[in-house]
């Protein structure tokens, strides 16, 4: 598994990947530091980025423009910003542009990898106090997968299984990858070994494809994916 981690503080950065090592051992964390480095690193690894982890305020960026240029450049991409504001306004300006979860830097590690764990297996991570003002104020965000999320589940499965186009746009091409080796009737292992992953990533994934494809087991999934490609 690969991961982008865009922070301006080494701290936070060590810390982050320590936790995210018990995700997956083998995990890749590409680091950036400023604006710069942030394009650099999209250049040479946005196609086999897995999951994009974003301080809000790093050196050279202004706003969140660097945030919706990358939900814009990268749209299969799951992006969580970490950030030090617990900021309602921030929060939900962010999450109505797309973003995947939103972490304040104060939650715990422990509350962080969970999150990121939904966020991987398909699901939007909304921020406590934002689902709850949300659900005060009957605010309506425009991302209309957040109106069915909530702080640790993630959205359920429409009901019946979605088209191959509308897979594409819930499933990463990492995870439509893990699905076409999945119908090809390839246990975790070998997806694992292809895709040069971990069996705990190909969980993860196989989670997401699940959810999308509403079926229960992995049976189910190999049926309704090779449906899907017309095999």
């Amino acid at each position: 598994m690969k991961v982008l981690l865009a922070d301006d503080h080494r701290l936070i950065i060590e810390g982050v990947k320590l936790k995210l090592a018990e995700l997956d051992p083998h995990v890749d964390v590409v680091v950036a530091m400023s604006l710069d480095e942030l394009q650099n690193a999209l250049a040479e690894h946005r196609d086999s980025l897995d999951l994009a982890l974003l301080d809000i305020g790093m050196p050279g960026t202004r706003g969140y423009e660097h945030i919706a240029r990358l939900r814009a450049e990268a749209e299969m991409l799951p992006i969580v910003v970490l950030s030090g504001s617990e900021d309602l306004g921030v929060m939900r300006t962010l999450m109505e542009l797309g973003v995947q979860g939103f972490i304040p830097k104060a939650y715990s590690p422990d509350v962080m990898l969970s999150a990121i764990r939904l966020v991987l297996a398909g699901g939007i991570y909304v921020p406590p106090l934002l689902l709850a003002s949300a659900q005060a104020q009957g605010w309506q965000p425009g991302d209309l997968r957040l109106q069915a999320a909530t702080s640790d589940t993630a959205a359920p499965a429409a009901a019946g299984t979605p088209s191959l186009d509308g897979l594409r746009r819930l499933l990463t091409e990492r995870q439509i990858d893990v699905m076409r080796l999945l119908s090809q009737g390839k246990p975790n292992k070998l997806i694992a070994r292809d895709l040069g992953i971990s069996e705990g990533t190909v969980k993860i994934h196989l989670a997401a494809i699940f959810r999308a494809l509403n079926v229960r087991n992995r049976v189910e999934a190999v049926v309704a994916s090779r449906r899907l490609q017309g095999l």
